[in-house]
């Protein structure tokens, strides 16, 4: 086990910025209204199981169907392009479609809000770069603040008010962008050097 401080901190803010639980306050909050309770805890652990079992099937997966994680990776940062061009711009380019069968903690809080399209591609494109290990810490670190958020979501909309997490979510939309370009120039390179 290589710990490296450096590699959690960046992983850490990479999930935190693609997650954006912060700047899905209002969506938590509109879905505390809707179902009338949220179960923070449930979310929570759904949302961190699934990051975790893609962090380590997810590379299967893709060589099953022939995918290279480089690729992935490529794919994954155009993704995160689009998803940081969201929260900057402040426009929707994914829709979001409701189902009422499933419980609120699970759809659309742990899947697909808080553990999306957006962070599974995020969790292979980093582990194309940093050990398994730092991304866990980093993955558990996220889980604890959604906890906490979710927990705290009606005070921290009141502290920080519509403006405050509107900042928060164009802030994170531009180092979300810079880490798109910077996973893109890295994974290309390697497709690149691979043929």
């Amino acid at each position: 086990m290589q710990l490296n401080f450096k590699e959690i901190f960046t992983a850490f803010m990479v999930l935190f910025a693609v997650i954006d639980i912060i700047g899905n306050i209002p969506i938590v909050i509109d879905l505390r209204k809707k179902a009338g309770h949220i179960q923070s805890e449930k979310a929570s652990i759904i949302a961190g199981v699934i990051l975790i079992l893609f962090l380590f099937l997810g590379k299967s997966i893709l060589n099953l169907i022939g995918i290279d994680v480089n690729s992935f990776a490529v794919a994954g940062a155009f993704i995160l392009f689009f998803i940081a061009l969201e929260m900057i711009l402040g426009i929707t380019l994914y829709k979001q479609e409701e189902n009422a069968s499933m419980t609120t903690a699970v759809f659309p809080l742990a899947f697909p809000l808080i553990a999306g399209p957006g962070s599974l591609t995020t969790l292979l494109s980093l582990r194309a770069e940093f050990r398994t290990e730092n991304i866990i810490i980093a993955v558990l670190m996220n889980v604890i603040i959604i906890y906490i958020v979710l927990k705290t979501s009606s005070k921290i909309e009141r502290v920080i008010g519509q403006n405050g997490i509107n900042i928060i979510r164009k802030v994170f939309g531009v180092i979300l962008l810079a880490i798109a370009v910077k996973l893109f120039a890295h994974n290309i390179k390697a497709l690149f050097d691979i043929a």
